[in-house]
């Protein structure tokens, strides 16, 4: 009887370890910061973020060092503050600038920052202000396709 007893709660406390376990994994796994984390917050201002939403990935040179972590329309200018979490071991210059990229032709959008030559760092909180919003594929093949190709905005088809 005492064999049964020892043997359930065994497999028991086996099965909770592996949940525990599995669950530690899915967190890191998804980058998600838990209990703590390797990551420190900047911020980006930009007017359009058309596309770009919480989790997608914030790259310098390619590479991904961070993540989105939250999107949102700040003053009343409608400027749009995005937060990143960027790995602590990367330093970027003030003069940092960001932009909003796709992934292939209508992939997933990204955070490109491109670093300045600043010797002076962002700190965590604060802000890239020279951000580019996302390009508009169906608005320049709008302008391509009826002559608006030089920008003149008046849409004309003169040869």
């Amino acid at each position: 009887m005492a064999n049964k007893y020892t043997m359930e709660i065994s497999v028991g406390v086996f099965v909770l370890i592996t949940l525990l376990c599995v669950g530690y994994l899915t967190i890191q796994l998804g980058q998600m910061q838990f209990m703590g984390g390797n990551y420190y917050t900047i911020n980006a201002r930009f007017n359009n973020v058309a596309g770009l939403g919480e989790g997608n990935e914030v790259r310098v040179s390619g590479v991904q060092v961070g993540r989105v972590q939250d999107i949102e329309l700040k003053d009343k200018l409608y400027r749009v503050n995005v937060s990143m979490g960027i790995k602590k071991e990367l330093k970027l210059s003030k003069d940092s600038s960001a932009s909003i990229k796709t992934s292939g032709l209508i992939g997933d959008k990204y955070i490109s920052i491109t670093p300045g030559g600043s010797p002076d760092n962002l700190k965590p909180g604060d802000v890239i202000v020279d951000t580019q919003p996302p390009l508009d594929i169906k608005e320049m093949l709008g302008k391509y396709v009826f002559g608006d190709v030089e920008g003149d905005g008046q849409g004309s088809n003169n040869p």
